[in-house]
C-alpha cells in the first residue's frame, strides 16, 4: 500500500521537474527543476531497494552517491549562472547564448 503512494509522489516530482525544465526561461529555475528530477530518481532508488532486498543497501548507497553528484552539479551550475549574470546582466536562457557574441 505504501509503495503506490511513494511511486505516485515520485511520478509527481518527476513530471513537475520535466515540465519546469521544458518551460523554464530562467537558468536558476531550470537548475531547481533538474534537482527535482534527481530527487524523484532518488526516491525510486530507495523505494525499490527496500522492496526487493531490504538487507542490502545498494539503492540507498547509490542514492547518496547521486545526492553528492547533484550537490556538485548545483554548485558548478550556480557558479556558471553567477558568471553569466555578472557578464550579461541576465539569467534568461534565451539571452545567454555565448556563441552569438
Amino acid at each position: 500500500m505504501m509503495l503506490e503512494y511513494v511511486l505516485v509522489l515520485s511520478a509527481y516530482l518527476l513530471s513537475i521537474g520535466i515540465y519546469g525544465l521544458i518551460t523554464s526561461r530562467n537558468m536558476v529555475r531550470a537548475l531547481m527543476c533538474l534537482e527535482l528530477i534527481l530527487n524523484a530518481v532518488n526516491i525510486n532508488f530507495v523505494t525499490f531497494s527496500d522492496l526487493f532486498d531490504s538487507r542490502q543497501l545498494k539503492g540507498d548507497v547509490f542514492s547518496i552517491f547521486v545526492i553528492a553528484i547533484a550537490a556538485a552539479e548545483a554548485a558548478i551550475g550556480l557558479a556558471i549562472v553567477s558568471s553569466i549574470h555578472r557578464n550579461r546582466k541576465s539569467t534568461r536562457i534565451n539571452q545567454s547564448n555565448l556563441l552569438n557574441k
